[in-house]
């Protein structure tokens, strides 16, 4: 894909060793398409690995389809007798699901704060495909390899470095995917959401590519992440922009996928809003139900459900850009949240709050902030301020929780 992402003007990023487009200079005409709907930044520092592209080609995949290169995800194989019960002893969410499933799931270290957050896709009765973060890879690589059972149950293989990955997300997703899987000829495949429903795996052709077709999204839309042997990636990035064509497809990049779409739906991040201090209630990601199976971090998990969230982590909006020089400006994350009178806000755990994420919201026409606040302050409505280099900023309490702002029932990625 790198060649055909180069020649669309890609301007690339690494991570832990992989190129990957943070936004495609071919998009530039896109600019003057949106206007000032994507929220333009005039201070040269706010500004920095970032273009008005981003906004725009968010902009277009919520209007009409975008591809999204996500290669970069770090992919294990886990197989064996033994691999239900060795998944199990790690996860969180409840993995014995029915073959063709996809499960969300964090993983905890002891004290009940986050390891790692990850997909991991039900392939068959004994085996499992496991989806993390390109920047996550080593690290979620070593947890699971220091916690394979001795008794050679379970066989591990990283294949990271063997699968590509495109994402194809947008209300015209359905009519692009069906199109490609057509190209070659007649397809028996089927990708209505009736014969392929949200948060299932399916193996397919696109063109003459075989892919493992995962109807998920991180991004708030219809689509799928396509799976495919890496040798192939071209010919299934061919594939997906000529089917895509017709219904003014975009190729978008990871300013779209991590921070603008994300943002939307209040999606979490590992790095960000997930980390060793907080955990899946203060997160927002417990599972209604706890399972039976025991787990690292089990303990601290039923306790934290048990007393409650010290702090929650909440989406708020910047009510006012303008600095004292006049400039919009626009905090990147990292700063502290106060109250209205400036003091400093901090939990029943001593962690003071502060933004974790950060970043425009093109379809709302706002700017969104995440932090954790104790439950005092994580009231929808609440008024807040943000510091953002030595000045103050008013910011609101959006939401308290998981909901999104974004089409809070989820009803464009489920439709």
């Amino acid at each position: 894909m790198n060649a055909a992402e180069r020649e669309a003007g890609a301007v690339f990023f690494e991570t832990a060793g992989w190129e990957r487009p943070f936004w495609y200079a071919s998009n530039e005409a896109l600019l003057g398409e949106y206007g000032d709907a994507v929220l333009p930044r005039e201070h040269e520092w706010d500004a920095r690995w970032w273009s008005p592209i981003i906004n725009a080609e968010h902009l277009a995949m919520r209007e009409r389809v975008a591809m999204i290169d996500l290669s970069a995800f770090a992919q294990f194989d886990i197989s064996g007798p033994g691999a239900l019960d060795y998944l199990q002893r790690l996860t969180v969410a409840q993995l014995d699901r029915p073959v063709g499933r996809l499960i969300y799931t964090p993983l905890l270290a002891e004290n009940g704060g986050f390891r790692a957050d990850l997909t991991v896709v039900r392939l068959g009765e004994r085996e499992f495909r496991v989806i993390t973060g390109g920047a996550d890879g080593a690290r979620d690589r070593k947890w699971f390899v220091d916690h394979l059972p001795e008794d050679g149950s379970v066989a591990f293989a990283d294949v990271t470095s063997a699968v590509c990955t495109l994402g194809l997300w947008g209300p015209r997703a359905r009519e692009v995917l069906q199109s490609a899987l057509t190209s070659a000829g007649p397809s028996s495949d089927d990708v209505s959401h009736a014969a392929f429903g949200f948060g299932t795996a399916r193996r397919i052709t696109v063109g003459t590519v075989p892919v493992l077709a995962l109807r998920v999204s991180y991004v708030g839309e219809l689509g799928w992440e396509l799976h495919a042997p890496f040798e192939q990636g071209p010919r299934l990035w061919d594939t997906i922009a000529e089917a895509g064509a017709p219904f003014g497809i975009v190729p978008a990049g990871i300013g779209v996928y991590g921070t603008t779409g994300r943002l939307e739906k209040g999606y979490r991040l590992m790095g960000a809003e997930l980390d060793s201090e907080y955990d899946p209630v203060e997160a927002g990601l417990a599972p209604p139900k706890v399972k039976a199976a025991d787990f690292i971090g089990k303990q601290a998990y039923l306790a934290a459900r048990e007393s409650g969230p010290a702090a929650t982590l909440c989406t708020l909006t910047v009510d006012d850009h303008t600095s004292a020089a006049g400039i919009p400006r626009y905090p990147q994350g990292g700063e502290p949240i106060l109250t209205l009178d400036g003091q400093r806000i901090v939990d029943r755990k001593g962690r003071g709050s502060y933004v974790t994420s950060a970043g425009s919201a093109p379809s709302l026409g706002t700017y969104l902030l995440m932090a954790y606040l104790p439950a005092e302050y994580a009231v929808e409505g609440t008024r807040l301020l943000v510091e953002y280099m030595t000045e103050r900023y008013p910011v609101t309490v959006a939401r308290a929780g998981r909901t999104p702002l974004f089409d809070p029932d989820d009803a464009r990625m489920k439709a």
